[in-house]
C-alpha cells in the first residue's frame, strides 16, 4: 500500500463509485426490457432469457483475471481505458444481435470489459486505504453506487416506452464515455512505478499461490461467492417474479428500487459504524439476521402458494438491509492481507467469488418458476453455508501458509 489513511474527498468517492455503476447501470436497467428483448430476437421462455442478466456476471468474473494481473504491470488508467473499449463494442454486438446466443455473446463481453472499471476501482482504493478505514472508503462508494439500482429500473422503462429497448444500451454507452472522461480527466495513477510489476506468464501463477497462503482470504472469498449467488438468483428472476408471478409489470421499478434502497441504507449505516464496531463483527451480525430471515419464510410458506406482494417485498427488504453489511466488509476483509498484490488480488478473489455465484443463480432460478419458495430456499441455503466457513474463518484468522 502507497499511503495510508488520507482522508477522502467527495469527487474520489463519487468517481469511484460511477466507474462501479455502470455494471449496475448495464444490468438494472435492461431488468424492465427482458420480455420485450425476448420477444424481438424469438425467445420467449423466461427462464433462459435470465441468462441476459447472469452471463454478464460470467464476463465480469473473467475478465478480472486479465485486468487484474495487467493493472499491476502496467498501472491502473491504461488497463480501466481497455475495459471501455471492450465494453463499447459488445454493446454493439448486442445491439444488433439477431437471437439469444449472440446477444448472450454480446452481454458476457460487456462483462468482460465491465470488469476492468469494477476491479480496478476497488485496486484503487486498495492501494490508498487499509483495514476498517479501507471498509469505510468502500462502504461510502457502495452507498453511492446503490442510487443506480434505485433508479435504473426506471429509468429503463421510460427509455423503452418511449424509444425502444435499443434505446437503453446507447445511454449504457453514452454514460460509459462520459465516467471515462472524468477519469482521465480528474484522477491521478495510484500504482507508482516502483510497484509495477514486469508483466510475465508466471504473474498469474505467482499471484496466485500469495492469494492461497491467507486462509482468511480464501474463506471470505468463497462467503462472497455464496452471497453474491443468493442475491444474482434474486437479481436473474426479479422481472420474472414481479411481471408474471405477481402481475406487477408497471409497478416493477419502484419495487425493484425500494429493495435497492435498503441496500443503499444499511451500506451507508456500515460506513458510519465499522469505524466504532469493526467490520468482522457487524458483518457476522448481519450474516445471522439474514439466514434467519430467510428461514423464517421457508418454515412459513413451506408448500403454500406465494404470500400477497406486501409480505415478500418485507421479507426481501430484511435480507437485503442485511446484504449492506456484508458485501464490502467482506471483500474488505478477504483483501486485508493481499494489498502487496491488490490488482491480481482483486482479480482472483472476484473470479472465485463469481465462479461460484453463477452456478448457484442458475440452478435455484430454473426453479423460480410458479413460486417464489425456491428462491427463499436458495438464499437460506446460502447464508447457512457462509455462516459455517465464517465460523471456520475464526480458527485461522490473518494465517499465512508457509
Amino acid at each position: 500500500m502507497q499511503s495510508e489513511n488520507q482522508k477522502p474527498n467527495f469527487e474520489f468517492v463519487a468517481l469511484m463509485a460511477s466507474l462501479m455503476s455502470i455494471v449496475a447501470l448495464a444490468i438494472d436497467a435492461l431488468l424492465p426490457a427482458i420480455s420485450d428483448i425476448g420477444i424481438a430476437i424469438k425467445s420467449e421462455d423466461p427462464t433462459v432469457n435470465q441468462l441476459l442478466i447472469t452471463m454478464i456476471f460470467l464476463g465480469l468474473g473473467v475478465g478480472q483475471l486479465f485486468f487484474g494481473p495487467l493493472s499491476d504491470s502496467y498501472g491502473r488508467k491504461p488497463i480501466v481505458y481497455l475495459g471501455f473499449i471492450v465494453f463499447a463494442i459488445a454493446s454493439v454486438i448486442c445491439l444488433f444481435a439477431p437471437n439469444i446466443e449472440i446477444m448472450v455473446v454480446g452481454r458476457i463481453f460487456q462483462g468482460i470489459g465491465l470488469s476492468a472499471p469494477r476491479t480496478i476501482t476497488i485496486s484503487i482504493i486498495r492501494d490508498s486505504y487499509k483495514g476498517d478505514y479501507m471498509a469505510k472508503v468502500m462502504s461510502f462508494v457502495v452507498a453511492f453506487f446503490i442510487l443506480i439500482p434505485v433508479v435504473a429500473p426506471a429509468i429503463g422503462k421510460l427509455i423503452l416506452d418511449e424509444f425502444g429497448w435499443e434505446a437503453i444500451f446507447y445511454v449504457q454507452l453514452f454514460f460509459g464515455l462520459l465516467v471515462a472522461i472524468w477519469f482521465w480527466k480528474r484522477q491521478k495513477e495510484t500504482l507508482k512505478p516502483e510497484y509495477k510489476i514486469p508483466f510475465a506468464a508466471r504473474v498469474f501463477i505467482d499471484g496466485t499461490k500469495e492469494f492461497l497462503k491467507y486462509k482468511e482470504t480464501i474463506a471470505f472469498t468463497m462467503i462472497s461467492g455464496l452471497v453474491t449467488g443468493a442475491f444474482l438468483v434474486y437479481l436473474s428472476a426479479s422481472q420474472h417474479i414481479f411481471e408474471n408471478q405477481y402481475e406487477q409489470k408497471e409497478a416493477f421499478p419502484y419495487i425493484f428500487a425500494g429493495l435497492a434502497i435498503s441496500i443503499g441504507l444499511s451500506t451507508f449505516l456500515n460506513g458510519t459504524l465499522v469505524l466504532r464496531f469493526g467490520m468482522r463483527k457487524l458483518s457476522f451480525m448481519a450474516l445471522c439476521t439474514f439466514c434467519i430471515i430467510a428461514l423464517l419464510y421457508v418454515i412459513i410458506f413451506w408448500g403454500t402458494p406465494n404470500p400477497s406482494i406486501y409480505i415478500l417485498v418485507t421479507f426481501l427488504f430484511g435480507q437485503f438491509f442485511c446484504l449492506g453489511f456484508m458485501w464490502g466488509n467482506f471483500r474488505s476483509i478477504a483483501m486485508e492481507p493481499i494489498g502487496h498484490i491488490a490488482g491480481i488480488g482483486a482479480a482472483i478473489n472476484g473470479f472465485v467469488s463469481t465462479l461460484l455465484s453463477i452456478p448457484i443463480a442458475t440452478l435455484i432460478g430454473y426453479f423460480v418458476d410458479d413460486t417464489v419458495w425456491p428462491m427463499f430456499l436458495g438464499l437460506a441455503l446460502c447464508g447457512l453455508g457462509s455462516f459455517i466457513v465464517f465460523m471456520m474463518s475464526k480458527k485461522f484468522k490473518k494465517t499465512v501458509i508457509t
